[in-house]
């Protein structure tokens, strides 16, 4: 397992900015350690060590288990990606969370309102996952910072700040197509589901962010 996997990362040292990308579900113990875990696998395929271009990963829940596992069934869909769920710790959402956070990326969009009404300016860095996916691929990676002249934080910066101008402009074409539906207490097979629609909707969001393609 790299550094990059493991739960609890800390800030990178040195003069490296980070950038903190947090998700968020309800018991933090299903679809946000997925999308977590899956996020920091993409990212290790795409930069080796996301810590080395400043990039952080974590997650918790608005109604987080605190302290608790990851689902069963959210480890094995894990393992069906060959993503790392070991160190999985469960987490309420916090105030500071969001505050330390410069992207927010929620399941629902009732979790996205939660977020934003804990307040700390959270509005123009809070999106639904689905709803994030949709914006970056409207967005020319052209008109974003080069990360191998400027950084991947820069460049994730100006991707979060390019996805919130475009919000009001390019709405869902459904209320449903920007959730995540919760598998908590399905059957493997919904979950496994779910975890594809999250690894599917993740792809060109690491892709923007990294600048690097899925490796074929």
């Amino acid at each position: 397992m790299t550094a990059a996997e493991g739960r609890g990362i800390a800030d990178p040292a040195g003069p490296v900015p980070a950038f903190r990308i947090l998700h968020v579900s309800t018991g933090n113990v299903c679809r946000s350690p997925i999308t977590e875990r899956l996020t920091r696998h993409a990212l290790c395929d795409r930069l080796g060590d996301p810590l080395s271009g400043g990039l952080v990963v974590e997650s918790a829940g608005t109604w987080g288990h605190e302290g608790a596992p990851m689902e069963a069934n959210a480890e094995t869909v894990l393992a069906d990606f060959g993503a790392d769920a070991s160190g999985f710790v469960g987490r309420e959402l916090l105030d500071e969370h969001v505050i330390r956070a410069d992207l927010v990326l929620t399941a629902t969009r009732d979790h996205r309102a939660q977020v934003i009404s804990m307040g700390h300016s959270a509005g123009l860095r809070t999106f639904t996952l689905k709803e994030f996916t949709r914006l970056v691929r409207a967005i020319d990676p052209a008109t974003l910072p080069d990360p191998r002249q400027e950084g991947v934080v820069e460049r994730a910066r100006a991707l979060v700040h390019a996805a919130a101008a475009l919000r009001g402009w390019l709405l869902a074409p459904s209320p449903d197509a920007d959730e995540v539906f919760d598998p908590y207490g399905a059957p493997i097979t919904f979950f496994r589901s779910i975890g594809e629609e999250i690894h599917q909707a993740l792809d060109p969001v690491v892709t923007a962010l990294t600048g690097v393609p899925t490796r074929r």
